[in-house]
């Protein structure tokens, strides 16, 4: 039998996706994942992950674009390689042109550990000021949560637990 495709990690080094297959052979990938991050963030509602997602705006990215909505979203599905999703919308009122940023998370992170919504509220949030994901933005992530890229490996390997063996916590 050969080993599952790790969809989610497909990107790094073959040593770190050797490291997580073996794991997932000896069935502790979740073990490692609960000792690592042991308890999940008391962000349930829309209105908790927006006073989150605005306290973050404040503290890291003031003169941004201003920020009108944060909410979960149900739609968004992590299959698609979507984590969440920043939207610009502009609407014409009469005269004037109204304009909005959004950020939208699946609702599949209202039961993980709090640094890996921070990760994603972090990189929604830079996409205020940079659209792509080039040196800047992840610069910018970076300026927001120091150690950003080792949290996106590790949410990674959060989702490919999931996939596999299914809840975590």
């Amino acid at each position: 039998m050969s080993a599952p495709k790790l969809i989610y990690l497909s990107h790094y080094p073959q040593h770190l996706q050797t490291s997580i297959q073996t794991l997932i052979e000896k069935n502790k990938l979740a073990e490692y994942l609960r000792a690592k991050y042991p308890t999940t963030h008391q962000i349930n509602s829309d209105a908790a992950l927006r006073d989150y997602t605005f306290e973050l705006k404040n503290r890291f990215m003031k003169q941004s674009s201003p920020l009108s909505q944060a909410r979960f979203d149900n739609k968004i599905h992590v299959v698609n390689h979507a984590l969440g999703l920043h939207t610009y919308k502009q609407q014409k009122q009469g005269n004037k042109i109204k304009s909005k940023n959004e950020i939208k998370i699946s609702s599949t992170f209202k039961n993980v550990p709090e640094a890996f919504l921070n990760m994603i509220v972090v990189h929604e949030l830079a996409h205020l000021k940079e659209k792509a994901h080039d040196k800047a933005f992840y610069k910018l992530c970076e300026y927001m949560q120091p150690d950003y890229h080792q949290l996106e490996f590790d949410m990674r390997v959060y989702l490919t637990c999931t996939e596999m063996v299914g809840e975590v916590y």
